[in-house]
């Protein structure tokens, strides 16, 4: 008996049980500002009152050891290097990815994620100037060759999204860089709306870029009718539950 053939069959078919049942993998990216975690609240708020089981997680953080990582990476005390800064982003999205996103996936809960490899792409690749293929290679291995189902890309002016910032309390280390950076930083998420990026760039999944000027219902409502285009169960009963 071919025991290495047998082990193979078995994982293909536990990965397309898994592929089957799962549920949906939502992302929310943007730059600094741009309102993902105040729009995030709020459509995990609206599927929970329309019995859809959600589960809503952020980067970095959503475990200890994330959470732990977050402190650091976001303290403007700390001095780090850009290497260092992109595998502790890495480091806490394996673990992430592995103790909370996939289970929940399984369970065939929707999970609603605040920033994925879009970001690392963005700040630790445009931004900061890593290697791609190196970034690449370790978001493979951090996600267990996750690809979400949809990515909403808020898109907000480069100077309003840090002026919200401002209003929160003051910046932390990543918002605390220059207006170059970020500057470049802005210019790659509009990249990763082009069709010509997507295509070479399977690991993300489709992205839907959407306008995030204006006040949170307006916002809220762009990202409503996304979700319910591209997946009408379970979010066109969001559509429902506005009116």
């Amino acid at each position: 008996m071919d025991h290495g053939r047998h082990e193979k069959g078995r994982d293909e078919f536990h990965h397309l049980a898994f592929l089957m049942a799962r549920g949906r993998l939502i992302v929310l990216e943007g730059a600094e500002g741009a309102g993902k975690t105040t729009q995030m609240r709020r459509l995990t708020e609206q599927l929970e009152q329309s019995g859809i089981s959600a589960v809503a997680v952020r980067e970095p953080g959503g475990t200890p050891v994330g959470d732990a990582i977050r402190e650091i990476l976001l303290d403007p005390a700390s001095q780090i290097t850009a290497t260092t800064e992109a595998l502790l982003f890495m480091a806490s999205r394996a673990e992430l990815t592995a103790r909370e996103i996939i289970p929940s996936l399984e369970a065939g809960k929707t999970v609603l994620l605040d920033r994925f490899f879009l970001s690392t792409y963005a700040y630790q690749v445009m931004g900061r100037g890593l290697a791609e293929d190196d970034v690449r290679a370790a978001n493979s291995i951090a996600t267990q060759g996750l690809v979400p189902d949809l990515t909403l890309l808020l898109d907000v002016p480069a100077g309003e999204g840090l002026g919200r910032a401002d209003k929160r309390g003051g910046r932390d280390r990543m918002e605390q860089t220059g207006d170059e950076f970020h500057g470049r930083v802005g210019e790659a998420f509009r990249t990763f709306c082009k069709a010509s990026w997507q295509d070479s760039h399977p690991e993300c999944g489709p992205i839907k870029l959407i306008d995030g000027r204006g006040d949170e219902a307006e916002v809220y409502q762009r990202i409503v009718e996304a979700l319910a285009a591209g997946f009408p169960d379970p979010f066109k009963a969001l559509i429902t539950l506005r009116k």
